[in-house]
């Protein structure tokens, strides 16, 4: 999974909101999905700290992510990764919703998601060893949704009912799960950072007709 853009630029004015939209969700799929290699990492320490998105509300946790980027080098932002969501067995903190949503992985809300996803056209590609909801997987699907060329699935109504069905029920667990974690650092800064964007996107599908 991979960002086509560096994070450097996303709080650059030439973007427009659409395309930040699906930039941040690129983003965040590539953060979640593993730790940063060297060149994003280095490429997120270089990002413009004022809001990537028009409204104040996500300038101050994008700054906070932008500063705890700064404040760790790559090994420790390997090692933090690897604390919270790698190892054997059981993670620190879990990345995929049916967790959150059914108290197990590979439950029902997975069949729902794997339901939509066929009605939308995608599929897992197998190489892929991670489910479907995962949280990175999940972000590379909206990102899809935002930025895609098919006009038929490409839209926002599709984008608010996935976001809604598929995100937004079990989002907020997993950023209270990072923030509470007495060893997340640069993580728990990203799950503030989720959570703010969670919220804005929230709102703003309550907005349309």
């Amino acid at each position: 999974m991979n960002a086509s853009i560096s994070p450097a630029d996303i709080g650059s004015a030439s973007l427009d909101e659409e395309i930040a939209r699906a930039e941040l969700y690129g983003v965040l799929a590539r953060l979640f999905y593993a730790p940063p290699d060297p060149d994003f990492a280095a490429g997120l320490r270089a990002a413009a700290t004022e809001a990537p998105m028009a409204g104040a509300f996500l300038e101050a946790p994008w700054r906070d992510l932008v500063a705890a980027a700064r404040a760790a080098d790559d090994p420790s932002l390997r090692d933090e990764y690897e604390t919270l969501f790698g190892g054997l067995g059981k993670p620190e903190v879990y990345l995929y919703g049916s967790h959150y949503l059914n108290g197990f992985l590979n439950e029902k809300s997975l069949i729902a998601l794997r339901n939509d996803l066929a009605a939308l056209g995608l599929a897992r590609n197998p190489a892929m060893p991670e489910t479907e909801d995962h949280i990175a997987y999940l972000c590379e699907v909206m990102r899809y949704l935002i930025a895609g060329d098919d006009a038929g699935q490409c839209h926002l109504a599709n984008q608010r009912k996935f976001f809604g069905d598929h995100l937004l029920p079990w989002v907020p667990a997993m950023c209270d799960a990072l923030s509470a974690h007495p060893r997340a650092r640069f993580y728990a800064a990203l799950g503030e950072f989720t959570r703010a964007f969670a919220s804005v996107e929230a709102q703003g599908f309550d907005m349309l007709p």
